[in-house]
């Protein structure tokens, strides 16, 4: 391990995600590299969801979709949040699709996309609950019927039509099928001006693998395709997922303390005995959010043990109480379930610190080397 830690990232796992959902949904899949692939490496994870069969890319924007292109991969790939400045005309060059959600944007497009004299292919997002992006009310209709006039006059091409659920990896949640009844009604309202988009999404992870009534022609496929069971499990559930990341590190220093020993800041910590503290290169900067403290695990020398003071921005301290450590012994930050099911995993993590698995693993900090297994076979 040439780094202080490193980020294990299993690319057989990421297409063997693609395959099981799959088989579940029966629909084309996006893969959601955004975040660079949330955290795993967004051209590597790419190229391996691409290779298992997902027939799109999803990204957030322009730079991301860009730096895809910039490697050689030409797939369908859509970008859905911009500012009305943005630059289009690359976007429309790169042959990417462009999210829009307001009319504003809209004319943006069309503006590049006149410089250019070329089409820009689009897909409009129609807010059916979450009150974030996509076009809502009256300013639905209006924005459809600004596409409609657009397309005939050669501006737009409108691909798809599309929106994003609000609660779905919640089970049995009532507010989804209201949801879907609103988006129905909203593609309606598009074909009725005229449109006939050729793909329809709404599904993300969590809907695509439960709710087969938004599955459409296409689910965007996000922590799932990571490994992560959208449902909040501490494993990968029942569907057969497979984690992709294991964060680990080494021991980097090592030292016998007795009772009564502070340790870190304040002390936030105090030693009720005597034990061994192991010291890991890793910190809050690096992803090891200081809000898991007091609950945070790792595993070491075949055991978990706990982080205790406070997690700087640099390292932690482990206390490893009996255990015989020594500088260079490995430790797992958070990885799959082994047989003996005792490593942390991600979805503990993001419950110490009380957010999502989203969060822990975008929160990977720079420093942390990328290491992709599998990745010549991808290539």
């Amino acid at each position: 391990m040439s780094a202080l830690g490193e980020a294990v990232v299993d690319l057989d796992a990421i297409a063997s995600n693609v395959r099981t959902i799959a088989s579940v949904v029966g629909t084309e899949l996006m893969a959601v590299v955004k975040a660079d692939g949330f955290g795993h490496g967004a051209v590597p994870v790419a190229r391996a969801a691409l290779r298992a069969g997902a027939a799109w890319l999803g990204v957030t924007s322009a730079s991301e979709a860009l730096a895809l292109r910039s490697t050689g991969i030409t797939a369908p790939t859509l970008s859905w949040l911009h500012r009305p400045d943005d630059d289009f005309e690359q976007l429309i060059a790169a042959g990417v699709d462009i999210g829009v959600s307001t009319t504003t944007h809209l004319h943006a497009v069309v503006d590049a996309a006149h410089r250019l004299g070329v089409p820009a292919t689009v897909q409009l997002k129609a807010d059916t609950g979450l009150s974030r992006n996509g076009a809502a009310g009256d300013d639905w209709p209006e924005l459809v019927g600004w596409a409609r006039k657009y397309e005939v006059q050669g501006g737009v091409r409108v691909r798809g039509v599309w929106s994003h659920l609000t609660d779905a990896d919640v089970p049995g949640s009532p507010g989804l099928g209201p949801q879907v009844t609103r988006f129905e009604e909203a593609l309606r309202v598009a074909r009725s001006a005229g449109l006939d988009p050729d793909l329809v999404h709404l599904a993300n992870s969590a809907a695509a693998l439960a709710a087969p009534r938004t599955r459409f022609d296409l689910c965007r496929i996000g922590v799932a395709l990571y490994g992560v069971d959208p449902f909040g499990g501490t494993g990968p559930g029942e569907a057969g997922l497979r984690a992709a990341m294991t964060l680990r590190t080494s021991v980097v220093n090592v030292k016998r303390v007795p009772a009564g020993t502070g340790v870190s800041y304040g002390p936030g910590y105090v030693t009720g005995a005597p034990t061994t503290l192991a010291l890991l290169p890793l910190g809050y900067a690096d992803g090891l959010t200081r809000a898991a403290e007091g609950r945070a695990e790792v595993w070491l020398g075949g055991r978990r043990r706990p982080i205790v003071g406070r997690i700087a921005m640099d390292q932690c301290v482990v206390d490893a109480g009996d255990l015989p450590v020594a500088i260079g012994d490995r430790v797992v930050v958070f990885g799959p379930h082994r047989d003996d099911r005792a490593q942390p995993t991600v979805a503990e993590w993001a419950r110490w610190a009380g957010t999502n698995p989203h969060e822990i693993l975008t929160g990977v900090g720079a420093r942390v080397a990328r290491d992709h297994l599998h990745e010549r076979a991808e290539t």
